[in-house]
């Protein structure tokens, strides 16, 4: 085989470089889940209650189906010869939640079994769990700060294939882009808003007083909490 001469010098000092090229946005749009029986995954995924974008074959040899889960900009898709993976192999599909407990309860309501809530054990990254974000060790409970990121629950779909909910209400610092706030459903902003009224109770308290404004402090509150800045006091 050949090998093509290569200018290290060139190639370090373009690497360390900033681009001047135009920038192009990629986004996430399908992940491809494996699964055995076509006709009982769907099944499953209608019962979750998402929506069904696409049921499309071509004789018995090919079928692809794909679902959206509320409120994602990412779809999944899944079928007959659409993978060579081996059913159920999939693990660590990350739905994410303004509210653990009512995700959980909404699976529960769909005939869905969940595991319960559970986080991490700190530094302790060893365990006899299946491996998550937070390692192999599952600690029960929700996140006893009650931090974002820390909270997670999971469910698997009739062939394995892992899913866990982890629950989110404030990005990390850079996680959000040109200074935006936005909200993929109004599940999410209900929940926002909520969190914000209860800062707010706080700050009222605090100040020993009614705030006339209060509707800018909850957007304050909002904007700051999603992009992962200190919140107002």
């Amino acid at each position: 085989m050949a090998t093509p001469d290569i200018d290290r010098n060139s190639a370090a000092k373009s690497s360390n470089e900033p681009s001047t090229s135009r920038r192009v946005d990629l986004k996430l749009e399908v992940v491809v889940i494996p699964v055995s029986d076509v006709d009982r995954a769907k099944a499953f995924y209608t019962r979750l209650g998402w929506r069904l974008d696409a049921d499309f074959a071509s004789g018995g040899e090919w079928r692809v189906i794909q679902f959206t889960p509320p409120g994602s900009a990412c779809s999944v898709i899944f079928g007959r010869n659409v993978t060579a993976a081996a059913p159920g192999s999939a693990r660590g599909l990350y739905l994410i939640v303004s509210d653990l407990e009512a995700a959980r309860q909404d699976l529960r309501d769909r005939g869905i079994e969940v595991s319960g809530p559970f986080h991490g054990g700190g530094d302790v990254h060893a365990g006899p769990d299946e491996p998550y974000l937070s390692g192999s060790l599952r600690v029960s409970g929700v996140d006893p700060n009650r931090g974002s990121y820390g909270s997670f629950a999971s469910f698997s779909d009739p062939d394995g294939n892992g899913w866990l909910l982890q629950e989110i209400t404030a990005r990390l610092p850079g996680r959000i882009e040109g200074g935006s706030t936005t909200f993929a459903s109004t599940t999410d902003l209900a929940a926002a808003v909520r969190r914000a009224a209860a800062a707010h109770g706080e700050h009222e308290t605090r100040t020993g007083g009614h705030d006339e404004n209060w509707a800018d402090w909850y957007a304050d509150y909002i904007v700051r909490e999603q992009a992962g800045q200190p919140l107002p006091s």
